[in-house]
């Protein structure tokens, strides 16, 4: 193959041989060849679609010529041009139909001609760059072809799995300008230079990746001992060269020790290739704020690089569909590394020995128990899948973190539970036999299960293809003279042996293991033989919960776990009861600054139940206010309900100036997702009774007929699909109350064009069935009445000066001040918004509404929205409206509207989106 670079239009021309052998046991009618770097030519492709799924804008709003493509201008068979196709649904696929079918151990030979338009790094961290070019399997190469004679159909989806066929031989010569280096994972042969470009030729045997980076000035440096040539460009300022030299020849001769030595006289370690793969925690913050070492820092950057490298050279195995596989060996030598190399470190580093965080348990979590938190982050969530799922089914959390963590986990508890050490054993004998053959998860298996004497299948059909969580506990405990005995309870749907020790005097008098937990087992043992029993002890299982694990054999049940007082947040420690305290401060106009103590019981990893207490006390009243909530999540797995909350809440705050209200609510709601959980589809359906007694208050609207003290019923659907290129939303709702009953109903839409020019719709109905509270009981134009005080508005009883001009986008959803804007009738109005550049955008509303007894009326307005942080922070102009040229008129700055949100959760759902 020969590769001409033309960097002035940023492509490879490329005129490529392959010689092709069947090794299937069927004749095929075809060839298929992988032609990722045709996967960025449209914005529609797959890879297209995920880039939409996970809210990555860029590349929706790129040009062509940023985006890339491959032009093939001529294809061969065997010296005969031939027709070719691009897969359905699958752009990056090419698909050659043969004249005639290529029987098993018959040859062919391709002669192809054609040109890679280098898509830009920003997708996707590969390409080009500034001068520079990354590039990682970008040429057409056949793809996988299985036994029985069937090629794998595999687009790009960033996921680095291409699936290409093993190729014996490999031959490039590259032809670049003389101005430039290259730099490639293949070996290298020879370079003749001549006026203008260089030739340089590299080969290899047995491979199917194809990596090199060509710049003007080589970034990368060599390192070399008996093992294996290194050649990185890890960025890491702060310590020398030699430092380096250290950790990586320590690094190589490891996983050589542990995972055996390959064929592959070369690695590339590139910045690019750990950035996509980072070590995801602490040691990501910035130099000066890390916890870490220098040296350390370096040290787990390049083991992380390395072994996926490594993996990625050694393994045949189809990534994709066994991604477990790399995973689990990546992870666990990771792992092992660490315990053996550095056992003492902690979670957080040295921020434990300061004396404000060695009263929690963050500063006292080794640093690999971050494995398994990052695990439960999303199975305490639901969102966890099983890792033997396909890799492009998998949502961004868990094929970049969760998946590969609980990967690593649950080997290193399978290998302490045979303690034989036949896992890694079966690593490196799986590594070996990619050597030589093209494998699959049935091999590594066969591997895995000869190497121990005991049945293991329970492990790969509830570990592996289910994510069924793991849950054991302690029951009922039965005491008499003598003895004691304790029942372990299986508290989930699977059985998988479970640890349990035994405790005497701070010393673990014994510990052994239970395998066949189907429903309940008793222990007994003498009655002052143990102070304690613990199970999963290390807490090498992947549990779902641990905080049952405990069982106090002396003392109240209660001593099980003590209660532990922390401030603000900490990692969830099964010893103890943790209580959180939270000093906080809030605001609206009529309690001034509220302080608060919020008591609570939510740690990083969410529970079932939740509960929170805030007591607070209003500044401006010199009164105790504050509100409390308790909530219950019942999960289901493998469900499309997948959850079903039960809520309690209650809040006491002054609405008006010297009146308080009392509201509590009480509700259920049914969640509902699609059971392919990378779809961002969601349903809700919610019944809620909410009661509110407010105090009289002299400011209140005389003419009101609207009881203090109501209770109101009401019910709700909502429908939800967000993707970055597009959104839809529609919801319904039905509330009644001894004084009123209403129906509402919204849709939203919003569309971003190719152009980046983005528009948005909502659309509101709503109509009172009956209403004996005319004044009270309206919707309104721009701000709701909002009776069932649903809403956090600061001055929500105000109809002048600047708290009257909040605006929370409800019922009508107008942004200007309209003359009796409100309808106690009917209402239904349409909010539109047009991007203009960035966060400036045109809005215009307009709508019809009926209060009784009156006429139908028209109202409308228009004006500039300034959407500087959506949802947190955003202004919105009015120009021309139902009142006239506003912008004209006294006293505009009165009529600027605003949202302004101190909730930090809802500035976090901006950054957690596109990973859940």
């Amino acid at each position: 193959m020969t590769v001409l670079l033309d960097d002035f239009s940023r492509s490879l021309i490329i005129k490529q041989t392959i010689q092709f052998t069947n090794n299937s046991d069927k004749p095929i009618s075809k060839l298929v060849l992988n032609d990722w770097n045709h996967a960025y030519s449209n914005k529609y492709s797959p890879l297209g679609k995920r880039f939409s799924d996970e809210y990555v804008r860029n590349f929706h709003l790129a040009s062509d010529y940023e985006r890339g493509s491959t032009t093939i201008t001529k294809i061969l068979v065997n010296d005969s041009l031939t027709d070719w196709n691009r897969a359905e649904n699958n752009l990056d696929i090419v698909e050659i139909v043969l004249k005639n079918n290529l029987e098993p151990s018959k040859s062919i030979t391709l002669n192809i001609e054609y040109n890679l338009r280098i898509p830009n790094s920003k997708f996707t961290r590969f390409g080009y760059d500034n001068g520079k070019y990354l590039l990682n399997n970008c040429f057409l190469s056949l793809a996988r072809l299985s036994k029985d004679g069937q090629f794998t159909y595999y687009s790009n989806e960033n996921l680095e799995d291409i699936a290409n066929a093993v190729y014996t031989k490999i031959n490039i010569d590259f032809v670049i300008p003389k101005n430039y280096e290259i730099t490639c994972n293949l070996d290298f042969i020879t370079q003749i230079e001549s006026d203008v470009t260089k030739k340089i030729s590299f080969s290899n045997e047995n491979s199917s990746q194809i990596q090199f980076a060509i710049e003007k000035n080589n970034s990368y440096e060599s390192f070399k001992n008996d093992n294996i040539e290194v050649q990185t460009n890890l960025y890491d300022v702060k310590i020398s060269g030699i430092q380096k030299a250290i950790i990586i020849d320590k690094i190589v001769n490891y996983v050589s020790d542990n995972l055996g030595k390959i064929p592959a006289k070369k690695i590339i370690v590139s910045q690019v290739d750990y950035e996509r793969n980072p070590f995801y925690g602490l040691n990501q913050l910035p130099s000066f704020l890390s916890p870490f070492p220098n040296e350390f820092l370096y040290e787990i950057k390049f083991l992380k690089a390395y072994l996926h490298n490594y993996l990625k050279s050694s393994l045949k195995i189809d990534i994709r569909k066994d991604s477990y596989i790399f995973d689990a060996t990546q992870v666990y030598i990771m792992m092992k590394y660490i315990e053996e190399n550095h056992p003492e470190m902690k979670l957080i580093g040295n921020l434990g020995t300061y004396k404000l965080t060695k009263s929690y348990f963050l500063s006292k979590a080794n640093f690999n128990e971050q494995y398994n938190y990052l695990f439960l982050l999303m199975a305490r969530k639901n969102l966890d899948q099983s890792i033997g799922n396909s890799k492009e089914t998998l949502i961004k959390f868990n094929e970049q973190i969760a998946g590969k963590y609980k990967a690593g986990l649950i080997f290193k508890y399978l290998n302490d539970y045979l303690n034989d050490n036949s896992v890694e054993k079966s690593f490196k004998e799986f590594i070996v036999l990619n050597q030589s053959n093209q494998t699959d998860t049935n091999d590594f298996q066969e591997i895995l299960k000869k190497n121990t004497s005991q049945n293991i299948d329970w492990f790969f059909d509830n570990l592996i293809y289910s994510n069924k969580p793991i849950d054991y506990s302690f029951s009922k405990t039965k005491k008499t003279k003598e003895h004691i005995a304790v029942t372990i309870q299986n508290n989930s749907t699977i059985t998988v042996p479970i640890s349990v020790s035994g405790i005497k005097n701070n010393q673990v008098i014994f510990r052994k293991w239970l395998p066949n937990i189907t429903s309940d087992t008793t222990l007994v043992f003498p009655e002052k033989y143990l102070d304690k029993l613990i199970l999963n002890d290390s807490s090498n299982i992947p549990e779902f919960s641990k905080k049952n694990n405990y069982k106090s054999l002396k003392g109240l049940f209660s001593l099980n776990r003590p209660i532990k007082f922390n401030l603000l947040r900490d990692l969830e420690d099964s010893r103890y009861n943790q209580i959180f305290y939270t000093p906080e401060i809030g605001y609206n106009l009529y309690d001034g600054a509220i302080i608060s103590l919020t008591l609570d019981n939510e740690t990083l990893l969410n529970k079932p139940f939740r509960y929170n207490l805030s007591p607070s006390y209003s500044a401006a009243t010199r009164s105790m206010t504050g509100s409390m909530s308790y909530y219950f999540n019942q999960q289901r797995r493998d469900s499309k309900l997948y959850n079903i909350g039960y809520g309690l809440n209650s809040s006491y705050y002054h609405y008006i100036q010297n009146a308080a209200y009392l509201k509590v609510n009480s509700s259920v709601s049914l969640s509902f997702r699609d059971l392919d959980l990378r779809s961002n589809k969601r349903q809700n359906i919610s019944f809620r009774l909410a009661y509110v007694n407010k105090e009289s208050s002299p400011l209140n609207n005389p003419n009101s007929q609207s009881p203090l003290k109501f209770a109101a019923y009401d019910g709700s659907y909502s429908y939800q699909k967000p993707e970055m290129s597009s959104g839809f939303g529609f919801g319904t709702g039905l509330s009644f109350s001894k004084n009123f009953g209403k129906a509402t109903t919204g849709i939203s839409y919003r569309k971003l064009f190719e152009n980046n020019y983005q528009i948005g719709l909502r659309l509101f109905a709503g109509i009172f069935f009956y209403n004996k509270d005319i004044n009270s009981n309206a919707f309104g134009l721009d701000r709701p009445k909002d009776v069932l005080l649903d809403y956090n508005f600061y001055g929500r009883s105000e109809s002048t000066g600047f708290f009257s001009q909040q605006i929370i986008i409800a019922e009508g959803g107008f942004k200007s001040k309209l003359e009796n804007p409100y309808a106690n009738k009917w209402m239904t109005t349409l909010n539109v918004t047009s991007s203009v550049w960035h966060w400036i955008e045109l809005y215009g509303d307009a709508g019809f509404y009926q209060s009784r007894n009156q006429n139908v009326k028209f109202g409308y307005d228009s004006g500039l929205h300034l959407d500087l942080v959506p949802n947190y922070l955003e202004l919105f102009l009015p120009i021309y409206s139902t009142n006239g040229f506003e912008m004209g008129q006294k006293n505009y700055q009165e009529k600027i509207r605003f949202i302004f949100t101190i909730s930090p959760k809802t500035l976090t759902k901006l950054f957690t989106r596109k990973w859940f």
